[in-house]
Formats: structure tokens, C-alpha cells, sequence
């Protein structure tokens, strides 16, 4: 029986197509039988999605156990007993998916400090540096010896930023002390915002800062190690782009075309003007300055198309040596050359590690680009690189190949057809049919973890990316690769220049696509089950090949469902208590704060809201009122909120807390509430949320919709983890 035939019975005999439809699953699952092993790093996946969801660390066994289990239970039961087989196999992969994590959360382990240190007196070793738009240089430090800290609470690493003056001197090797003060790289922002210090766990830097005087060498940097021999040449290289890349143009182009080019050639994005980069990615042409797969894939392409047409030249070479098999080593080779100029980063990691599964497959006589690549490029990267499950980058570049190539294996056949019998002007039409097809898929593949993570989606992306794709295809990256050829001899200006006019062609592209009106949707956050939900989807229609797989879209649109069905919280409290926010019967996230707000707070807050901007927030004396009940009146010691029936204080001042808590449902404080007076005081009201809360936990988020109000804080998601900064207690 074929999946097909059994998938959807047909008639109006309901009751016996529901009784028939597990043969009819079980009929079409044997049937895709192929298919099984691209599932394989899904099972590490949710091993390792397992590991970083619990709340605090497990024994160091319990990867390996689950792993050894599996493999066990797997081996007793055998390919007869078919489905305690795979279970027993998924439960293995998971394990070594939890394993992997586990370790690499232990080769990455470095002590986090937790308070504001300085200005203090930090002497290390630079392994790190990149230059700003505004001229700062952000560096990076190992080998640290730092006043007031023991060694055994020493950060392996910090990064420092230092403005022009005070880090004049630095170069990557040498040991130098500055006069700094270092900070707890940011926990989130709000219950589910992006983990900056988990982040910075991984990279193993333990504190982040600023200098506030001028750098000293200590002692100069060794002339032939290899690391700082490869960073002199990295910034050798992006120097030499950078000063390259002329010609006319605009003020704001001709500055901003060095820096992009930069960025496209060797991934460096730190001088890249703030306008731009926010254009790049309301125009959706932000993926073209990281350095992905799309590089390593043009920079590969080239030099295997081009080194097998020259050695095809020869009619000796093309008919007696594997001339395909040379161009992808020398491809390999060049890309692997790519990789150490553009620097060690995940992005750059994962993307090396799929390009050289792809020529390896070419070298092994494997197709070329296939899900069964696609799979065991997810999964080695999965066992290197844990941690990049969580970031978008891994899940917006892994859900475009995956749908790409789903797509181009289904529709491999009619593109052959079609570019037999076209001439030249129709196969140029069917290459920029293929881009608008590449540029629709990827879109949709992306963006719901573009929702997810960024809360926005460009929705004249189409645009942008046929003008902007082929530019960088077919112009930028053959000059660039040109440029780097060029290089020894002193001669790469004549290759940047041209390269810099297209630069300014993918720029303009950008400010004019983004400077259309409603050029970006701002969503509201999505829910973690509406991301898993549309993942599991996405991953349901592209890896089966029956068609059963049209089922994966309801779990996708139970997805893209969760963004207007998940309510975003009535009032939100930073950790440090000095920004508040309240949702408004209108819909609309209101902030407070009683002197300049936090930048980056205000802007992850409001983002998350699916705003632009925050609405006006009533001044002392005044109220405001909605359609659906609720209101906003402040005086100025504190807020009283009204919604759904409740009634939340918002205090700020210890004066305001005797007669508002008495009243409220819900308190929360910038201040202590919770002894002597103050505490009986507000011992009427159903949830209290003071100062020490909010320092101990994080920021907070609450809803007044239910029966009894629902609170969620940053310290109760993130659990007691290696990379979770531990506050010592203080005295109240």
C-alpha cells in the first residue's frame, strides 16, 4: 500500500476513517522509510532543547545514561520490534543531544560576576579587537588578573569598551592594564527576552565594561604566534577593504560602502553606521552582512565552477582525472581559507561546517546539496555547538535550507525540463524566476523565527532581495574573491572599487525599500509553544516526501495563531526597578520611568509589544481612561492601575505604600515594602512584588485576566544555571 493511497479515506463514513486512520499513518510512515534518519537531528535537538529548559544543572551522568539507555533498548529490541526500535533510538539521540550540552556547558564554564566592580585596575592579554562606527574600540581580554577578585572568581574572559583615545595603543596579543568598571553582562530584559549572559557564558566572557582612562602596554605582543599572526591579518585584510572601496556617492553611502564591504567580505559589521544596519533590516537584506551560508557558498561556488572550467580546458585533465572532485578540494581549501580571515564565530562555524559537508559529499560522490546533508550538517554542528539551537541564527538559516531544498528536490525535474528547451533570454527568466522563488520560501521559512526573536517582518523583502541578491551574487563577492587574489601584490584597489559601487547599489536598495511606508509589521512576542508548534510543522513538511506531510501546516498556523491568541503582560517592572510599563485598554504598552529610561530596556519592552513607540504615560494629577474599564491615574508617589476587575499600586515612593496597599490587589514597588509597618500594611493585598523581589529575581511580568493575578520573573525562567550570575544575599 502506498502513502498516498492510504493517507486521506475517502466518503462520509467519518467513524471508519477515524478508526482506519492509524493503518493509514502507520502505512504511510513504513513508506518513508528513507526519511528516517533526517529525523536524527531533531532527536538531538530536543535533547538538547531538554537540558536547557531545566532549572537547575543536572548530575554530570545523566546525558550519558539516557544516551547508554537508549542504545541499549535499541540493541534488546531489535529492527523486529520496529517502533520500541525508533523510540529507543530517538530516546539515544536525545540522550547524546542532552550529553553534548552538558559538556559543552562545562568546556565553556567561567565564573560570572554578578555586581558593578570599579573602576578597578584589569590587566590581561587582548585576543579581540574591532573598531566602532563612532571610533570606540570594543576589546576582549584573556589571562586576567583583576583588583578586588580572587583568582578562583576571575572571569576567563572579559570584553571592554574603550573610546579612541584610551585604547590608542592596543594591539591583539599584547598585555596591557586599564583602569575600567565591569558589569554582569544583561540577564533578560523581560520574562523571554533574548539571554545576553548566556550568551556571553558561552563565548566565556564572565563581565563586560568600560574603560575610564587610557590603556598601558605591559608587555608587547609575541611577533610569530600563530592567533595574533592570523588577527594581524585579519585586520590587515579588513583595513586594506576598507580603504579600498571608493568613488562618488552621498555623504552617508560613501562612508557606510567601506564598512558594508567589509561586512560582506570578512563578516566585520562593527563600522557599519547605525541608519544602515536599522535599513538593512527593516528592508529584510540584514542576512546578506553575517556571514551564513550564502558566503561560503558564493565564495565555494566560484572557485569550483571556475578551477573546473579552467582544468576542463584541457581535454587530457576533463577525460581522465576526476577534474570535479579537484575544484571541490581547492573549493574546500579556499573556503576553509575564508573561514580563518572572517574569524572563529558560531554563525561563521556553522556555516564552514554545511559547505564542507556539501564538497565532501561532492568528493564522496554523494549529490551535492541534499536533506540527508542538510541533516548531518544540522547534527555535527548540533554535537559541537549546542548552544546555537537556542539563537536565530542557527534556526533562520537551518529552516531556509531545509525548506530550499524541499522545494528544489520536489521541483528538480521541471527545472531541468524547462532549461532544455528555453533559449538564452528564457533562461535568464527562469534565473529570476528562481531568485523570487528563493526570496518567497526563504521569507517564509524565516519568518517565524523572525517573529520570534525580533518581533518584526519586512514585508517588501521580496523587493529588496532581487535587486540586492544578484547584486552581491553576481558583482560584490566576484570582485571581492578578485580583491583577495589581488591582495599580495598590492593590487586590490582596482577590485574594491568596483565592488564599492555595487556596495552602494545594495545600500540604496535598502534605505529605499525601508523608507516605504509600512515596510516593517511589528508583531507582538510569540510564545514559546507557537514557536515549537510551527518548527515541528515546518520540519513535518519538508523532511516526509508523501502526502501525509500537508498535515505539518496546522501545526504552522497553530503558530503563526499564538501571536494574537497570547495576551503580552499588563505591567512590567525592570530589575532595577527604575523602568515600569503598563498595557492600556486600548492595547498600548505605556513606560514610566522617573529619569531618562534605559535604551535598550524601553526598546526590547516595546518591541516585544509589537510597538514602535510608547504612548503617553498620565502626569501627576491626571487620569487615564479606557472604553473596557480600565484606568490609569498617577499623583506623584505612585500609580493606582485598574484592569479586569483588579486593582494594581504601583509605588514608588515609601510615603505612597500605607494607604495604596491597603486598596490593591496587586502591589509593586521600587521600593521595600515587605517590614515593620509597611509589610502589615500590605499584608491585604494577593501578590506583593517590592525592591528585593525585583533585585533577586529580575524583571517581572504580570496579568490581571485570571481569577487571581500571574506574575513571571526572569530568576524563575532562567533557574539556577552555570551561566545565571549568583547574587550573594544581601541585608535588608
Amino acid at each position: 500500500m502506498t502513502a498516498g493511497a492510504a493517507e486521506f479515506p475517502a466518503g462520509r463514513d467519518w467513524r471508519g476513517a477515524i478508526a482506519r486512520l492509524p493503518a493509514a499513518a502507520g502505512a504511510a510512515f513504513l513508506a518513508e522509510r528513507e526519511q528516517w534518519a533526517l529525523w536524527l537531528p531533531v532527536a538531538l535537538g530536543a535533547g538538547i532543547a531538554g537540558y536547557f529548559a531545566l532549572p537547575g544543572e543536572p548530575p554530570w551522568w545523566t546525558g550519558p545514561v539516557l544516551a547508554l539507555a537508549g542504545a541499549g533498548a535499541a540493541w534488546f529490541a531489535g529492527p523486529a520490534r520496529l517502533a520500541a526500535f525508533l523510540l529507543a533510538c530517538a530516546l539515544a539521540a536525545a540522550g547524546l543531544g542532552f550529553a553534548a550540552a552538558q559538556f559543552r556547558t562545562h568546556q565553556a564554564a567561567t565564573p560570572m560576576l554578578a555586581e558593578r566592580l570599579g573602576p578597578v585596575e584589569v590587566r590581561g592579554r587582548v585576543v579581540d579587537r574591532e573598531t566602532l562606527a563612532d571610533g570606540s574600540r570594543r576589546v576582549v581580554l584573556d589571562r586576567l588578573a583583576i583588583a578586588g577578585l580572587k583568582p578562583e572568581t576571575t572571569p576567563r574572559r572579559v570584553r571592554v569598551r574603550m573610546n579612541e583615545r584610551h585604547g590608542a595603543e592596543t594591539e591583539i596579543g599584547a598585555l596591557i592594564a586599564l583602569p575600567a568598571v565591569l558589569m554582569p553582562a544583561s540577564p533578560p530584559l523581560a520574562p523571554g527576552a533574548f539571554d545576553f549572559q548566556r550568551n556571553a557564558f558561552f563565548q566565556g566572557i564572565g563581565a563586560v565594561g568600560f574603560s575610564v582612562g587610557a590603556a598601558r602596554t605591559l608587555e608587547a605582543a609575541a611577533p610569530y604566534s600563530p592567533g595574533l599572526m592570523l588577527e594581524r591579518l585579519r585586520e590587515d585584510v579588513g583595513a586594506r577593504i576598507r580603504a579600498g572601496v571608493g568613488g562618488p556617492g552621498d555623504k552617508s553611502r560613501g562612508d557606510a560602502a567601506a564598512p558594508l564591504a567589509a561586512a560582506l567580505l570578512i563578516g566585520d559589521r562593527a563600522g557599519i553606521p547605525e541608519p544602515v544596519l536599522s535599513a538593512m533590516r527593516d528592508s529584510g537584506l540584514a542576512h546578506l552582512i553575517a556571514i551564513s551560508g550564502l558566503n561560503f557558498a558564493l565564495v565555494a561556488g566560484m572557485l569550483f565552477f571556475v578551477v573546473r572550467g579552467l582544468l576542463c580546458l584541457s581535454e587530457y585533465l576533463a577525460l581522465h582525472h576526476p577534474v570535479k572532485k579537484w575544484a571541490a578540494a581547492i573549493a574546500f581549501l579556499g573556503a576553509a581559507f575564508y573561514f580563518l580571515v572572517a574569524g572563529p564565530s558560531p554563525p561563521t562555524e556553522r556555516a564552514f561546517l554545511m559547505i564542507g559537508v556539501v564538497l565532501l559529499g561532492v568528493l564522496a560522490d554523494r549529490e551535492a546539496i541534499s536533506m540527508r546533508l542538510v541533516a548531518w550538517a544540522a547534527a555535527a554542528i548540533l554535537l559541537v555547538l549546542p548552544e546555537s539551537l537556542l539563537g536565530a541564527s542557527f534556526q533562520m538559516s537551518f529552516a531556509a535550507v531545509i525548506a530550499l531544498v524541499a522545494a528544489y528536490e520536489a521541483l528538480r525535474g521541471r527545472f531541468h525540463d524547462l532549461r532544455a528547451e528555453l533559449g538564452a533570454w528564457g533562461k535568464a527568466g527562469l534565473y529570476l524566476g528562481a531568485v523570487v522563488l528563493t526570496t518567497v520560501i526563504g521569507s517564509a521559512a524565516t519568518g517565524i523565527y523572525a517573529a520570534y526573536h525580533f518581533n518584526r517582518f519586512p514585508l517588501y523583502g521580496l523587493a529588496a532581495n532581487l535587486i540586492a541578491v544578484p547584486v552581491t551574487a553576481h558583482w560584490i563577492m566576484p570582485w571581492g574573491m578578485l580583491a583577495f587574489a589581488l591582495m599580495p601584490f598590492g593590487l586590490e584597489h582596482w577590485a574594491l572599487v568596483p565592488m564599492g559601487w555595487g556596495a552602494r547599489v545594495v545600500i540604496w536598495t535598502a534605505e529605499t525599500v525601508a523608507s516605504w511606508p509600512g515596510a516593517v509589521a511589528a508583531l507582538p512576542a510569540m510564545p514559546f509553544w507557537g514557536l515549537a508548534a510551527a518548527t515541528l510543522g515546518g520540519l513535518w513538511l519538508c523532511l516526509w516526501r508523501g502526502r501525509w506531510r500537508a498535515w505539518g501546516a496546522v501545526p504552522v498556523a497553530l503558530g503563526l495563531l499564538s501571536m494574537a491568541v497570547a495576551r503580552g503582560p499588563d505591567i512590567l517592572v525592570s530589575g532595577d526597578a527604575r523602568m515600569m510599563a503598563v498595557r492600556g485598554g486600548d492595547g498600548l504598552l505605556r513606560l514610566w520611568s522617573p529619569g531618562r529610561p534605559d535604551r535598550l530596556t524601553a526598546e526590547t519592552w516595546l518591541r516585544r509589544a509589537g510597538q514602535r513607540d510608547t504612548a503617553d504615560w498620565p502626569r501627576p494629577g491626571e487620569r487615564a481612561e479606557w472604553n473596557n474599564g480600565s484606568s490609569l491615574a498617577c499623583d506623584r508617589q505612585a500609580c493606582i492601575y485598574r484592569r479586569d476587575g483588579k486593582t494594581a499600586a504601583l509605588i514608588r515612593d515609601p510615603g505612597a505604600a500605607a494607604e495604596d496597599c491597603a486598596r490593591a490587589d496587586v502591589v509593586v514597588g521600587a521600593v521595600p515594602l515587605r517590614r515593620g509597618a509597611l509589610g502589615r500594611s500590605c499584608a491585604g493585598a494577593a501578590l506583593v512584588i517590592d525592591r528585593f523581589d525585583l533585585w533577586r529575581g529580575g524583571a517581572h511580568a504580570l496579568w490581571l485576566d485570571g481569577a487571581a493575578p500571574r506574575v513571571e520573573s526572569v530568576g524563575a525562567e532562567r533557574g539556577e544555571r552555570p551561566w545565571v550570575a549568583k547574587r550573594e544575599p544581601r541585608r535588608r
